[in-house]
């Protein structure tokens, strides 16, 4: 009754729309130009006014959707109106959906094979804008000269506004209507934190709109009940807000929705503590790094030369941790400001910049120096010095990054679908996690008690420990070269060098006094920035496939589950440690790669090392932050994620049991 009357009272007002200025103001524009036979993303991008909000494709309570009739070329087609994830104003008791910045609702053109030259693009639209108190019918003309060929696309702008649309889910829900409920079964795997959620229904007329909605985590399903209108229906397709302006699309038939599990959307809590959890657990595995053990190592010597000191060595347990606290914080704050700024980034993002693994490099370096007693480094050659230790926390955060190890994968990941404060608690309890040993030797006597005297095994644990940080340099050489190529490895190459040069001739003339290390610092400082000058600032080379695999692409799994072929994913990177120790532990293995042979298992790589944003994409429709992701099709059956830890007999046991049979 209300969009009835709603409608009457917008065609009413329909003089007064040209009276005066729109509250809408539409514009048609095009991703790049249109490949004959192939599709190009055109946006009508909707600029509100202040004060105004348009509506989603279903507007509520009350409003009116917006309406669009091409004209087009002849051979020329658009599919469906795509619309970003709305939000809820209530006005007056009712409930919209609507926008209240600007937004863009994106079609998809197709060209005909023989289209050429330039053609027009033309629609006439009807939409509703609205204030708080007046709602308007506008209407306007769309026209866009479009050139048929290759050009270069407008990637950013269009990679923003499709962050906005909601993301489909490939399988089906289920549905039940009882007496005064609308009960919603949605797939959502259980590692995808939900804390807000709310469920736009996509049709009018089954759900009433004001209503509580009550939500529930049932294993990997989302189980969502609706107060229900009087009407029926067959299907069911609605969106699943989760919040931020992030969503999934479902569609769903008629079945079984399951009881039980736990209320979610109520406490909003739950989540975030599981997120924390598993940061905390997390950033203590990372201590097992090559290049962060060291570091830990080394402060817990420091803590053995000074004996009793109590206070002195909480002081530096606390400084540490606060640095590893403020470094791993300050990383997830840039990580969602990248995102924020709609560019598609995962955790570890920095290590796609050439300039910041030219930067890791000379750190590497001048921590594997120090090991070697070359030079004393004030940050951690300092006992009891808050400030260099939390420089070390620093250190050790930036360091702790290039994976996301058992645990954090998942954490990380439901911290990108958290509302900001709780994003910014798990990046926290990472840096926790990181420092949590440290604080337990600091803070826990029987702990600190048992540490060794001081003797001559210091000096050569030290020389023992440089061996992972020079294999830690090593790895930064590697990465530069498929980062930037030759050229890009031999100025690294020559940076480390000149570095390596400089540190040994500060070493022989230092006294041990803070003021010489300060000035090796220095020297170590200025030929970072010179490095940082030089290297390119995004990489430059293709992805790398290794033999018997081909490049990730959902079309490719697509095709290959279609056609009954078991199929092995991995998204992996260069910088990562976690998988290159899989690659090598586990899949490129003489034994599993003639067990994939044999059952004919299609082996698909990802390869994430210079940030692809279609990777991206795919890494957050899994809920994962970053790199490593496994995932095993078994013929016509959806993927099964593994764990981030493999081993050959998980791989070899899956390939023989999807065999084809004889």
């Amino acid at each position: 009754m209300f969009r009835r009357l709603f409608t009457l009272l917008a065609l009413m007002l329909t003089p007064l729309a040209a009276a005066g200025a729109r509250g809408i103001e539409p514009e048609l524009v095009a991703e790049g130009p249109a490949p004959a036979g192939s599709e190009v993303e055109l946006a009508i991008h909707m600029r509100t006014n202040p004060g105004w909000h348009g509506y989603w494709l279903n507007p509520g309570d009350a409003g009116l959707p917006m309406d669009v009739k091409w004209q087009l070329p002849p051979g020329f087609s658009v599919g469906e109106l795509r619309y970003p994830v709305p939000h809820r104003l209530t006005i007056s008791g009712l409930m919209n959906y609507v926008y209240e910045q600007d937004y863009a609702v994106l079609v998809r053109l197709k060209a005909p094979a023989n289209a050429s030259g330039t053609v027009p693009i033309r629609a006439t639209a009807t939409w509703l804008a609205c204030t708080d108190k007046v709602c308007v019918p506008e209407n306007g003309e769309f026209e866009l000269e479009l050139p048929v060929g290759t050009g270069t696309p407008q990637r950013a702008q269009f990679d923003e506004w499709r962050r906005a649309l909601p993301r489909p889910l490939a399988t089906r829900a289920k549905f039940a209507l009882t007496a005064d409920k609308v009960r919603v079964a949605i797939p959502l795997p259980k590692s995808v934190a939900v804390e807000e959620p709310y469920l736009f229904p996509a049709a009018d007329g089954l759900v009433d709109y004001a209503g509580q909605q009550r939500f529930r985590r049932v294993g990997d399903l989302i189980v969502a009940e609706l107060p229900r209108k009087d009407a029926s229906a067959n299907t069911f397709d609605g969106l699943l807000s989760l919040g931020e302006g992030q969503g999934f699309e479902f569609h769903a038939i008629p079945g079984g929705v399951p009881s039980g599990g736990s209320a979610i959307g109520e406490t909003g809590t739950s989540a975030v503590l599981w997120a924390v959890l598993g940061a905390l657990v997390g950033g203590l595995l990372l201590n097992l790094m090559p290049c962060v053990f060291p570091i830990l190592a080394l402060k817990a010597l420091h803590l053995a030369k000074s004996g009793g000191d109590e206070s002195g060595a909480r002081r530096d347990a606390a400084a540490y941790t606060a640095g590893a606290v403020v470094g791993t914080g300050a990383l997830g704050v840039m990580l969602l400001a990248i995102r924020a700024a709609g560019s598609e980034a995962g955790w570890a993002f920095q290590l796609q910049d050439p300039r910041t693994v030219g930067v890791l490099l000379l750190l590497a370096t001048a921590i594997t120096l120090n090991l070697l007693r070359v030079f004393e480094l004030p940050v951690l050659a300092g006992e009891h010095n808050p400030a260099g230790s939390f420089g070390t926390g620093l250190l050790a955060a930036f360091v702790a990054t290039p994976c996301a190890g058992p645990f954090l994968g998942v954490a990380l990941g439901a911290a990108l679908l958290l509302p900001i404060y709780g994003a910014i608690v798990v990046f926290g309890a990472l840096g926790l996690g990181l420092a949590l040993p440290f604080l337990l030797i600091a803070f826990v006597p029987s702990i600190r008690n048992r540490l060794p005297r001081p003797g001559p095994w210091m000096a050569r644990l030290q020389r023992i420990l440089a061996v992972p940080m020079g294999l830690t340099a090593l790895a930064c050489l590697w990465l530069l070269y498929r980062l930037g190529g030759q050229s890009t490895l031999v100025l690294g190459l020559i940076a480390a060098a000149v570095l390596t040069a400089l540190l040994v001739w500060a070493g022989r003339r230092q006294p041990g006094g803070e003021r010489t290390g300060l000035i090796a610092t220095g020297i170590a400082l200025i030929v970072a920035v010179g490095l940082v000058t030089q290297l390119p600032s995004s990489a430059q080379t293709v992805a790398r496939v290794p033999p018997g695999a081909e490049t990730w692409s959902e079309a490719r799994v697509s095709w290959a589950r279609a056609h009954g072929k078991p199929v092995f994913v991995y998204f992996t990177a260069d910088w990562c440690l976690t998988c290159k120790a899989n690659e090598a532990a586990a899949i490129d293995r003489a034994e599993t790669q003639g067990a994939f042979k044999a059952a004919g298992v299609t082996t698909l790589v990802g390869d994430w090392t210079k940030g692809d944003p279609a990777i991206t994409r795919f890494l957050e429709s899994r809920g994962r932050a970053g790199v490593p992701l496994y995932l095993w099709y078994q013929p016509r059956k959806e993927a099964e994620e593994l764990p981030q830890i493999l081993t050959p007999g998980m791989l070899i046991s899956r390939a023989r049991r999807d065999r084809p049979q004889n």
